[in-house]
């Protein structure tokens, strides 16, 4: 019966043993949950204590960008919420070596953060709104912030190491214990009870990652919008200094130009009233500053693409090539000049001036780089400028254009340099050297034109400014240059003068009658269609465009329909206007900007004029 009952007995033991290992089992999975609740209540006082140094980070950040106090309002809660947080997570901080080392490692770089804060808030308390802002960009908060993240990682991974060993092991028992006690269907049966739990467990991981990274896409989201933020404001900074720097240059340069003319005047005034006519070389210093004052608004206008533009198709190669004998004379010598003329060239359709005017302006830049001495080349080319090269120039349009290249052998230039040089009144030349307005004005013309500018230098190594105008596509004839020579016609015409400035009005008719022109002149567009009917024999109409009641586009075309054949030409200061559009002359329209030399009007009546149709 003892033999018998043995295994009655070891099958009671077996069962005992199952039983008893069961429920060690149970009470290690409880201590378990016991352990992995105490670990995610842990996680959560980490997450809260970081969220509390984020919201003080957010108030800090909107405070400094606003000025408002009410941003302040997260920062003074968190600060506020900061010690009882810390003291529940040292409650719950086990006595592990480790864990105690990185906590600590926590509190330091809290410390260092909230002590960054406050000086931050206190600088910008006390006006000091850069150095707020340098102590920002320093990156001493996002070194602590840095500090504490990666302090609360090593204290996931540690505790998360420490489950997963209790989980491996309660795991192994289980098994054995299945293995054991159970049969092989039953076996089957907890083997798809494991798996199925295992897949929930995953599934739950998968759900949580999903919810840390929208968590973290949200965190994304939010630093986007505080550095777009920030960028807006240093951009308005940058603004607000190149508008300052742009007046600073337009005052300077124009009140010596005016020192000069009021002086020139002053003194020829007092030599007349003494008897004395030897007052030539005041009236020639007066006359070279009011030109230069004149070429100075010319250059500015060109910047700000605002000048008036009379694109024509041009032959570039043709162009460079008639543009020779001038290149000479101007750069003098001492400098060899090359052309390197593309077969084939596309044409364009651009201010076949305004590009004469970019040339020389880059050859007499060269010329100085070089210090009168050394090699400059002029090159043209066919050219693409492909969606790549676009993705990295935003203002570039991608398409074919027709590439001018000026390359001198002179110092060049280094990328600080580069970066402003289309700057206006950014120079390295000397006092009374430059004005600083050569390249700004061959940028303006370039962009208002369509096209793109771009600067290779390096030091020692020389320089070549590329610029790329738009190909033409059409079957229209360049436009071929007419001389300016004198004109030996006998000047005969009458011309009515309209122009609502009286100083203008009377500076403008005698200039035509010294000229030889018999002038009529009034001083609106309805007086003037009132005279206009009154005279006979008015072969031009030289009209202001921007008047008050009727301006002179409209006065314009009401007198044509009145006298048809009769020619006109438009002139002003003011560059938008009722026959620029974009920046182009409108077709057919004869303009003449103001301030204007005698010369030039009279090149620009006896052009017109001439003209048979």
């Amino acid at each position: 019966m003892r033999l018998q009952s043995l295994p009655l007995v070891a099958g009671f033991a077996v069962l005992a043993l199952i039983v008893g290992t069961r429920a060690v089992l149970v009470e290690g999975q409880r201590a378990n949950r016991a352990a992995a609740r105490e670990t995610i209540e842990y996680q959560e006082l980490l997450s809260g204590l970081l969220s509390m140094a984020q919201d003080a980070e957010s108030g800090q950040r909107g405070y400094l960008l606003t000025g408002e106090k009410s941003y302040l309002e997260p920062y003074r809660k968190a600060v506020e919420a900061i010690p009882g947080q810390l003291s529940r997570i040292d409650a719950m901080t086990a006595s592990d070596d480790q864990l105690v080392q990185q906590i600590s490692h926590i509190k330091d770089a809290l410390a260092q953060k909230q002590a960054e804060l406050a000086v931050t808030i206190a600088l910008y308390d006390k006006g000091d709104v850069a150095g707020a802002l340098r102590l920002v960009r320093s990156g001493q908060g996002k070194a602590a912030m840095d500090e504490i993240r990666a302090s609360m990682d090593t204290i996931r991974r540690m505790e998360g190491a420490a489950i997963a060993e209790r989980d491996e092991h309660t795991d192994q028992v289980e098994t054995w214990l299945r293995i054991g006690s159970l049969a092989a269907l039953f076996a089957i049966f907890l083997l798809a009870t494991y798996t199925i739990r295992e897949s929930r467990r995953r599934f739950r991981e998968v759900a949580t990652a999903q919810a840390e990274l929208m968590g973290k896409n949200i965190e994304l989201g939010n630093e986007i919008d505080t550095r777009e933020k920030a960028e807006s404001q240093i951009r308005q900074m940058q603004k607000m200094e190149a508008v300052g720097q742009l007046t600073g240059g337009i005052a300077h340069d124009f009140n010596n130009m005016l020192a000069v003319i009021l002086s020139a005047m002053n003194l020829a005034q007092r030599k007349l009233k003494r008897g004395e006519n030897d007052i030539e070389k005041f009236i020639e210093a007066a006359t070279d500053a009011a030109s230069r004052a004149a070429n100075l608004t010319a250059r500015l206008l060109a910047f700000s693409r605002l000048q008036p533009l009379a694109p024509q198709v041009v032959d570039t190669n043709r162009l460079v090539t008639g543009m020779s004998d001038l290149l000479h004379r101007a750069l003098g010598e001492g400098i060899r000049i090359e052309t390197v003329l593309a077969g084939g060239l596309w044409k364009i359709h651009a201010d076949p001036s305004q590009i004469e005017n970019a040339i020389l302006n880059l050859a007499v830049n060269a010329r100085d780089a070089m210090d009168n001495d050394g090699k400059l080349t002029i090159e043209t080319a066919n050219s693409h400028l492909d969606e790549a090269y676009a993705s990295t120039h935003a203002e570039v349009t991608p398409g074919q254009y027709v590439m001018v290249a000026v390359t001198d052998t002179g110092a060049g230039m280094p990328p600080e340099v580069i970066a402003r040089a289309f700057e206006p009144f950014f120079t390295t030349k000397p006092v009374n050297k430059g004005t600083g307005l050569g390249l700004s004005q061959v940028f303006g013309f370039v962009k208002q034109s369509g096209g793109h500018v771009k600067i290779y230098s390096e030091p020692g190594e020389g320089t070549t400014i590329k610029i790329y105008l738009p190909r033409f596509f059409g079957s229209e004839e360049p436009a071929v240059p007419v001389g300016r020579g004198k004109s030996s016609v006998k000047v005969t015409e009458t011309i009515l003068v309209v122009e609502d400035d009286a100083r203008v009005r009377a500076a403008t008719t005698d200039a035509m009658r010294e000229l030889g022109y018999t002038v009529i002149h009034a001083a609106s567009g309805p007086e003037a269609l009132e005279k206009l009917d009154a005279s006979s024999g008015i072969a031009l109409l030289f009209t202001d465009i921007v008047m008050p009641v009727m301006n002179g586009r409209k006065l314009a075309e009401e007198a044509v329909a009145r006298q048809p054949g009769l020619k006109v030409i438009f002139t002003t200061g003011f560059t938008r206007n009722a026959v620029v559009h974009n920046g182009v002359l409108d077709h057919d329209v004869h303009f003449l900007a103001k301030p204007f030399t005698i010369e030039q009007l009279d090149a620009k009546l006896r052009d017109v004029l001439d003209r048979t149709s």
